[in-house]
Order: C-alpha cells, then sequence, then structure tokens
C-alpha cells in the first residue's frame, strides 16, 4: 500500500530551482576541444618525462575550455585569449608572493579587490578578473616547477591550444556564426507570428520573448564584429540590413495577435523561406505566396514582409541608405576610457571589488592562522562562488557544495583505480569533454564535472592520491560558508532582490515610449535610452546585461535621458531603438528574476510577487507598438489626452514600485472611446496597476 510523501519533507521550490537541470544543446565541437586540448598536453609531458609541466599547461587549457563559449570566431579570440593574458599575470604574481606569509596575504586580498572591480566592466572582463585571482591564489598556494617565467607560459600555453583549436575552421567558415545568428532571428519571428491571435496567450508570450533573446544576441555579434572591422564591410553592412529589415514585421506582431485572428501559414512559410535565404546568402527571386490582407494589422505584416524579401535577396546593399538602428560603436580607446572611468568612480564597483576582498582576505588569514591541508582550495572556492554575474551567491555556495562532493565521488574512483601515468591521459580524454557538456546545465553540474579533472592533475603535481579528497571537501566547505557570510548575510543589498527598482525603470521608460510613439512629449531620447552602441557592444563581450547590471552598477541600467536626439515620433528609427531597449531591459530584469528565485525565504518570495508586473509591462510595450502600427495603416490618431492619461498612470505605478517591496493594488479608471486604438493599451495599463503581491 503506498503512503504519502510527508509535506513536511518535501523540498522548498528555492532548492528545487537551484538543483533543476537547464535546458541547453550540446556543443560537440566544444567537446573534441575540451578532450585534445586538455589531454594533449599532458601526453606531451609525460612523452618528453615532465609530467608536472604537462600538467600545468593542461591547467591553463581547463580555463580556455571554461571561456570556449563564443560562437563568432573573433569572440572567441576575446572570451579566450584576454583572459590568459590576465591569468598569466595572476601566477606570475602569485609566485613572487608564495612563502613570504602576511605579504602573500596582503597581495592576494589587494588582487582580489581589483579582480573584483575589473569584473564589473563586462563577461570577458569577468573571467579576466576571475582567471588573475585564481591563477595568483594557484601561486601563491602551490610550489610551482621550474624557473618565475615556465608556470605562466605553460598555463597560457594550455589556454591558447583552445584558442587554437577553436580557431582552426575560421578560414573556411568566416561569417557564418553571425549568418547563422539572424537566420535564427528569422525564424523566431516566423514562430512569434505562428502564435499571434492564439487564446491564451502563453504561447504568444513565450515566442515574444525568444525573439527578444534572439535579436539581442544577433545584434550583439554583428555589431561586436563591426566594431573591430575597419572600413565597410558588405557583409556586416548586408547582415545589418537584414536585421533592420526584420523589425517591422516583429512590430506588426502585436497588432496581430491584439485582433485575436490567427494568420494564415503562408505568412509563418514565407519568413522560415527568408531565414534560408539568409542563412545561405541566396540573392535570386523569392517568389511570394502572401494572402491579401484584409486590415491593419494584416497590412502592416504585408507591408513589413515584402520590404525584407527585398533587402534579404538585394544582391548589393548601399551602407548610406541603411538605417542604424543601435549605432557605430565607439572607438575602442573611446570605450576602454569609458570602461576604466567606470570602474574607478562606479560605487557597485567598489561594493564588489571589496566583498571580494574580505572574503579572499579573512581565508588567507584564516589558513595562516589555523593548519588547514592544501588550504589554497579555500580561496579557490570563493572566487567560483563570488561570482554574482555568474549566478545568486547562495546558489552558488550551495552549489558548489553539492558538486564537490559528486566530483569527490569520481575523484576517488580514479585515484584509487587508475594508475598514474599514461592511464592519466586516456581518463582525461574521457572526463574533459564532460566540463562543456555540463556547464550549460548549471554551476553544481560543472563543478562536478571540474572537481575530479582539477583533483587528478593536483595529483600529477604533488603526488598524495586520495589523501587530497578529505581536504578537498573541507576547504571547499570552508570556502563556501565564509563566502556566505561574508560575502552574501553581511551586505544586505546581496539578499535584497533588485528586481524591483530595475522595473521601476522599465515602467517609467515604458511611459516615455507611449509618448514619444505618438509624439505627444517630444520623444526625447537619451543615448543611454535608445540603447547605445556602448551597452550593446558591451553586453556581446560580456553577455546580455552580465555584471554592470546583476552586481548592480547604475551605468549599465537603463539611465533615462542623457543627451536627447530628437523626437521618436518624427524619427521611426528612434521609436524602434526604445522598443528594442525596452524589451532588452525587461528581458535583464526577467533573468534577475529568474536568479533571485533560487534565493531562500524571503528573498524569494518576494521576487515572485514582481513576475505578473514584467509581463504586464511586456504587454503595455506591445499594445503600445500595435497602436502605434494600426495608426501608420489606416487607424485614426488617438487625442493627446488619451496618451497623457495612460502616460500619467505608468509614472504613477512607477513611484509605486520605486517605494515599496511590494505590489499594492490600485484600482484605476481609464476612460477613453471605446473605439480607439488606445482601448487595449488602457485595459493593459489598467491590469497592472491591479496586480498586488501575493499575501
Amino acid at each position: 500500500m503506498s503512503r504519502e510523501f510527508p509535506i513536511g519533507l518535501t523540498p522548498p521550490d528555492w532548492l528545487v530551482r537551484n538543483l533543476q537541470p537547464q535546458q541547453a544543446p550540446l556543443n560537440r565541437p566544444a567537446v573534441a576541444r575540451a578532450a585534445v586540448a586538455m589531454a594533449l598536453p599532458l601526453a606531451i609531458g609525460l612523452a618528453v618525462g615532465q609530467p608536472a609541466y604537462g600538467a600545468l599547461a593542461s591547467m591553463g587549457a581547463l580555463s580556455g575550455v571554461i571561456g570556449d563559449t563564443a560562437d563568432a570566431y573573433r569572440m572567441r579570440i576575446l572570451n579566450i585569449a584576454i583572459p590568459q593574458l590576465f591569468g598569466a599575470i595572476g601566477v606570475t604574481l602569485g609566485s613572487a608572493a608564495y612563502g613570504h606569509g602576511w605579504w602573500a596575504v596582503a597581495a592576494l586580498t589587494g588582487i582580489a579587490l581589483v579582480s573584483g572591480m575589473i569584473s564589473t566592466i563586462g563577461a570577458v572582463a569577468s573571467v579576466s578578473g576571475l582567471l588573475l585571482l585564481l591563477n595568483s591564489v594557484i601561486g601563491a598556494g602551490l610550489p610551482l616547477p621550474g624557473a618565475w617565467w615556465v608556470a605562466p607560459a605553460l598555463m597560457s600555453g594550455g589556454g591558447l591550444l583552445v584558442l587554437l583549436l577553436a580557431l582552426l575552421a575560421w578560414p573556411l567558415r568566416s561569417g557564418i556564426p553571425e549568418r547563422a545568428a539572424v537566420a535564427n532571428t528569422y525564424r523566431t519571428v516566423a514562430d512569434l507570428l505562428a502564435t499571434c491571435g492564439d487564446d491564451p496567450t502563453a504561447g504568444y508570450d513565450a515566442a515574444r520573448q525568444a525573439v527578444t533573446q534572439s535579436l539581442n544576441q544577433s545584434y550583439d555579434l554583428v555589431l561586436a564584429r563591426r566594431a573591430r572591422h575597419h572600413g565597410s564591410s558588405p557583409d556586416l553592412t548586408r547582415l545589418l540590413a537584414q536585421l533592420n529589415a526584420i523589425t517591422p514585421v516583429v512590430e506588426a506582431a502585436p497588432a496581430v495577435h491584439q485582433s485575436g485572428r490567427p494568420l494564415p501559414p503562408q505568412i509563418r512559410d514565407t519568413v522560415r523561406h527568408l531565414a534560408h535565404a539568409v542563412e545561405t546568402g541566396y540573392t535570386g527571386p523569392i517568389g511570394l505566396d502572401l494572402p491579401t490582407p484584409t486590415g491593419e494589422s494584416t497590412r502592416a505584416v504585408d507591408h513589413a514582409l515584402r520590404h525584407a524579401a527585398e533587402v534579404v535577396t538585394a544582391p548589393d546593399v548601399d551602407p548610406r541608405g541603411i538605417d542604424d538602428r543601435l549605432g557605430r560603436p565607439a572607438a575602442l580607446r573611446i570605450r576602454a576610457t569609458r570602461a576604466a572611468r567606470n570602474v574607478l568612480l562606479s560605487s557597485g564597483s567598489w561594493r564588489y571589488g571589496l566583498r571580494l576582498a574580505v572574503c579572499i582576505g579573512l581565508a588567507q588569514i584564516l589558513v595562516s592562522t589555523v593548519p588547514v591541508a592544501r588550504s589554497y582550495w579555500v580561496a579557490l572556492t570563493i572566487t567560483f562562488v563570488m561570482k554574482p554575474d555568474f549566478g545568486s551567491v547562495f546558489s552558488r555556495a550551495l552549489l558548489r557544495a553539492l558538486g564537490t562532493v559528486v566530483g569527490l565521488v569520481i575523484a576517488a574512483a580514479v585515484l584509487s583505480a587508475v594508475p598514474r601515468g599514461w592511464w592519466d591521459v586516456l581518463v582525461l580524454l574521457l572526463l574533459a569533454p564532460l566540463i562543456p557538456a555540463l556547464t550549460p546545465r548549471g554551476y553544481g553540474y560543472q563543478t562536478a564535472a571540474i572537481t575530479p579533472v582539477i583533483l587528478l592533475l593536483s595529483d600529477i603535481l604533488n603526488h598524495q592520491g586520495t589523501a587530497l579528497l578529505l581536504p578537498r571537501l573541507i576547504d571547499s566547505l570552508i570556502g563556501c560558508g565564509i563566502a556566505l557570510i561574508a560575502g552574501y548575510l553581511l551586505w544586505p543589498e546581496s539578499w535584497h532582490t533588485r528586481v524591483g527598482d530595475r522595473l521601476a525603470e522599465a515602467v517609467a521608460d515604458t511611459a516615455r515610449y507611449v509618448e514619444s510613439a505618438f509624439g505627444t512629449a517630444g520623444g526625447v531620447v537619451g543615448e543611454g535610452v535608445v540603447g547605445s552602441a556602448e551597452g550593446v557592444v558591451g553586453s556581446a563581450q560580456g553577455a546580455v546585461g552580465s555584471a554592470k547590471d546583476v552586481v548592480g552598477s547604475a551605468q549599465g541600467a537603463v539611465g533615462s535621458a542623457e543627451g536627447a536626439v530628437g523626437s521618436a515620433e518624427a524619427d521611426p528609427a528612434a521609436r524602434a531603438r526604445m522598443r528594442r531597449r525596452l524589451y532588452r531591459d525587461l528581458s535583464v530584469i526577467r533573468t534577475e528574476f529568474q536568479r533571485a528565485l533560487t534565493e531562500p525565504p524571503p528573498t524569494g518570495r518576494l521576487a515572485a510577487g514582481w513576475l505578473p508586473l514584467v509581463v504586464a509591462v511586456e504587454r503595455i510595450v506591445d499594445a503600445t507598438t500595435a497602436a502605434r502600427v494600426r495608426v501608420k495603416h489606416g487607424a485614426p490618431e488617438p487625442s493627446p489626452a488619451e496618451v497623457t492619461q495612460v502616460a500619467r498612470q505608468l509614472r504613477e505605478l512607477a513611484e509605486g514600485v520605486r517605494e515599496s517591496e511590494v505590489l499594492v493594488e490600485v484600482r484605476t479608471e481609464l476612460t477613453g472611446p471605446a473605439e480607439s486604438v488606445l482601448e487595449p493599451l488602457r485595459q493593459e495599463v489598467a491590469a497592472a496597476r491591479a496586480i498586488a503581491s501575493p499575501h
């Protein structure tokens, strides 16, 4: 007879979310590169009678494998080569401090401060800061073989081997990742159009989020490559034109969905046909089989698709005729200067650097006063856990501990059953591919994959065998404890969700978008508002809203009105930039929301109350875009009073969100002509104001 699972033993939601593996495709080329890049250096070391040198090079390859995540070849150079340079600096500084007692403590604390501060620039800088500190800890905690320059050279060489393998196909596949990204954007738009008119709207909302993410990735890849290309590039010009051409189709989708009538399947098939043409570079004629439009929304789709087909199949694109929707990035020197100034002047940068420095300093003081075997592992654990741009500090500490336990079980089997020597090469060939395969699943899975590899390489250096296992577990638990207490609990900003503040900014920007869409307030838009190229390319180098947004640095969050560029009503491109930036910001907010849900109560519970408002704001942006599209294709303009009424309600909502950690229901009477294009928008605004936090 079955028994009910005791309610008291049911795991809490935040724990389930932490342990749930994320869905991600298997990157087979990265898996193959990891196997070769990590096993080959060790094999060479064994062949020449220097296994310790081979192990050091394999350790360097491990850092390259972790950074081997970019699709575009130019981004692979940034993601792997630049962090290797910082890693070489780190191991050099750490080796110089080895054996110097309290001077080593002070040196590592100072390096931790610098590492934390530069990590707030973006993802490439974040990984660079990570390797700077990691290799410093290794150099200061281990007696490395050879002269002072041998370890930096070997570890950098291992990382650069990963880069070499990652670039082998570049001459044959140059530009293919960018084209594939743009083609995938077209396919996600086709999926979005297929869901238009569905009831309920869950399918449409998910498809719209997928379009936002795909557009972000495509613009980031294209603009990141364009920022490094001197002169005019026909391929990049063409890709940018194709991205711009799909934007009107995206803008027409909310109007179609609002009408409640699904589109004919020929529409979706046409977009997929265009996606194939983008991916293959086809420029011949495309026979469009489009149905006759029957209303304002279908006319908008028809007009946008015909324009997109013309752009996709055009053999030549005049760069002067392209509306550069996101702007050409500033010169590298200018962006580097701005990044350096932001790091030095940003309070968020200093706060994160100080948090990391305090944790590393405490760890080094502890292991200097209390005998701890393999003590450098304590600081290594803190370095990995204290990376808030990689996820919640709390959840990473939890997953680090659990992943270490699983990894130790694997390591115990390897160290006790496999003899040292050439068998180690075979073991690395089997274990190394698990790192890129499991990393996308979650941090705990990555830790479980990395732990046995690190222990195997450490054993080659110091020949301690299974004696490494217990110190590894103890040091990891000590490091997790220090990170949780000194880097999490003692800093209220780390366990108070920031979703509300960012959402308030997004709601206020939505009010400006509503006004600019109908020209009631001049549509003043700043470079910060429209998503300047620096912010866009920063997310290309750092993934969308990475360290700046997560650490809380205000300059990456949505600045409101720096430097007006004119009326969005007079400039449809500016209006499109506003809408794109709004969706990008809301995507970042969703990411922060998902991270907050992995926190224990009360943070996770408070964050859960914000999700309905995030969805409501997305629908308000959709409803505004739909109204603008309908007006453009024949519907009567709304009166200024209607627009002002809606914008005022949104600003009041933004103030309420900014001043309170809980949502309070506000009943509103938004009145206006029932036949107005703003009627659906008024309904969405009223629904947003009626949202209240659960008790």
